[in-house]
């Protein structure tokens, strides 16, 4: 068929992820229409339709998950008194430069008392808990928010990844026992697993992050990094050991079976939903635009009708008649739009569908339609009667194609390195270093200062499944090595 008259041809991305990622990253936000960054407070970040769509699946499947575990949802106000925050002093000082702070409310002026924009909810929450919980009974004491957190970020803000306003869920747990608060860290890691790399195709991998780099107010963070490729890597959700130091400033006690009072153990978990998507359409996209899992993608299937002149009315019936036998299973949208063939084929390939069905007068002739996958692209010529059955196939494995396709094995990415000259040429060559360190607790920084200024890369801490590497010496210091620690660049 010939192009509309007046139509410009649409293309996919104009520059190669490969060669350029950040302009390639701009380009898919824009094109896909995913984000607006024009809104006039810095940082702050219009979400459009087609991403809200699917960030909105996302929430819902987390949400599942926790309530299954048992997390029970609440609603926290947004804003928290300036006191709360004072009650720990290592949490106040580790958030108190990213605070919003409100300080004014309409005629009546300043404020008694400063409120901060939650920046994350342990200092509102807890001071809940100690009205709530009072026996072991209640315990263990499980709940979660999915709601927006705002912090004020000095570093240079994209879209989903970075911003002044995010969102994401919040869980936040009490335990009789330490161990208890350590068997809820080992749920919220498998609950990552289960749910970036199964649900949405990023591969990760957990860290014990060193002392200097851990949650204000944790005894210890374990933080999921995305093996975003050459040999970048974002973090996603953490997980805390909060143990008491949250429990006895903000007095969250219990009486146990003795009738004695006791402090609880606490947790927190903090899957960010908008850098998660953020994440996923980074890692899963071509250059064509969007690929993603079947389950969350606002549109699943798309029907475009080829017309040709005279034999349009076929051509719709037919698309009318396969629209209806879908739509109960899947989201279905039909292409009723004027533009040429070949724009609409690059649209819906820019916006992720994951099945593309086209219907022309030679198909109906054949009894056939054409269905092409958008992952990877493959054409099938199908008989109408096992269209059904056909789509059903496809909609159970494409997410598990996706991941066969993309999922990086962590140990491709890394090289061992036992000097520091070493570690600088697998830096520059997009790998993840392996290396022996004297400490991740404190002794260790100045250490770390080093690997982030000579080596340009951050330790990302301890890996927390087994460990295949020893070192009898630190990488930076030469002091006897006491763990095996990794090093790369991040976003």
């Amino acid at each position: 068929m010939a192009k509309k008259k007046n139509e410009a041809p649409l293309t996919g991305i104009t520059v190669s992820k490969e060669e350029d990622f950040s302009a390639w990253y701009t380009e898919l936000i824009n094109k896909a229409e995913l984000a607006d960054i024009r809104y006039n407070i810095k940082g702050f970040v219009v979400y459009r339709e087609w991403a809200t769509i699917t960030i909105k699946k996302m929430y819902a499947k987390y949400e599942e998950i926790l309530e299954r575990n048992g997390h029970l949802p609440l609603i926290m106000p947004s804003l928290i008194p300036e006191s709360n925050f004072l009650l720990e002093s290592e949490h106040v000082e580790g958030f108190a430069p990213e605070v919003f702070w409100v300080t004014e409310a309409g005629s009546s002026g300043k404020l008694n008392e400063k409120l901060a924009l939650r920046p994350t909810s342990e200092t509102a929450l807890y001071k809940m808990y100690a009205l709530w919980i009072r026996s072991y009974k209640d315990l263990p004491f499980k709940r979660y928010l999915s709601c927006q957190v705002w912090r004020y970020e000095g570093k240079m803000t994209r879209p989903f990844f970075r911003g002044r306003e995010f969102h994401w869920i919040e869980a936040h747990d009490v335990f009789t026992t330490m161990e208890g608060a350590e068997e809820q860290v080992k749920e919220d890691m498998e609950v990552t697993y289960k749910m970036i790399q199964d649900e949405f195709g990023i591969p990760i991998i957990f860290f014990e992050r060193p002392q200097w780099d851990k949650f204000s107010g944790a005894q210890k963070t374990f933080a999921a990094d995305a093996l975003m490729g050459s040999g970048k890597v974002l973090q996603l959700p953490s997980t805390h050991l909060l143990g008491q130091n949250f429990a006895k400033p903000f007095n969250v006690k219990f009486v146990d079976k003795d009738g004695e009072e006791k402090y609880g153990y606490q947790t927190c978990y903090g899957p960010a939903i908008s850098r998660i998507y953020g994440a996923m359409i980074a890692y899963l996209g071509d250059d064509k635009g969007l690929i993603l899992p079947f389950d969350i993608a606002p549109v699943q299937v798309v029907i475009v009708p080829i017309l040709f002149k005279g034999k349009e009315q076929k051509v719709i019936e037919k698309v009318n008649e396969i629209y209806e036998m879908l739509k109960g299973k899947y989201i279905v949208k039909v292409d009723e739009s004027d533009k040429s063939m070949g724009n609409k084929f690059y649209y819906w390939e820019l916006k992720g569908v994951p099945i593309r069905i086209e219907v022309g007068p030679k198909d109906i002739e054949k009894n056939q339609v054409v269905i092409v996958k958008r992952h990877d692209g493959q054409k099938f010529f199908v008989k109408e009667k096992e269209l059904e059955s056909f789509i059903d196939d496809i909609a159970v494995n494409y997410t598990q194609e996706i991941k066969e396709k993309k999922l990086v094995d962590f140990e491709s990415q890394i090289e061992v390195a036992d000097h520091i000259n070493a570690a600088i040429e697998a830096i520059n060559n997009g790998k993840i270093v392996c290396c022996g360190f004297c400490s991740i607790d404190k002794d260790g920084e100045h250490c770390a200062e080093v690997v982030e200024k000579d080596i340009g890369g951050f330790v990302r801490g301890k890996r927390v499944d087994e460990e295949k590497h020893e070192f009898a010496t630190c990488l930076i210091c030469g002091n006897p090595a006491t763990c095996t620690v990794y090093i790369a660049r991040s976003y």
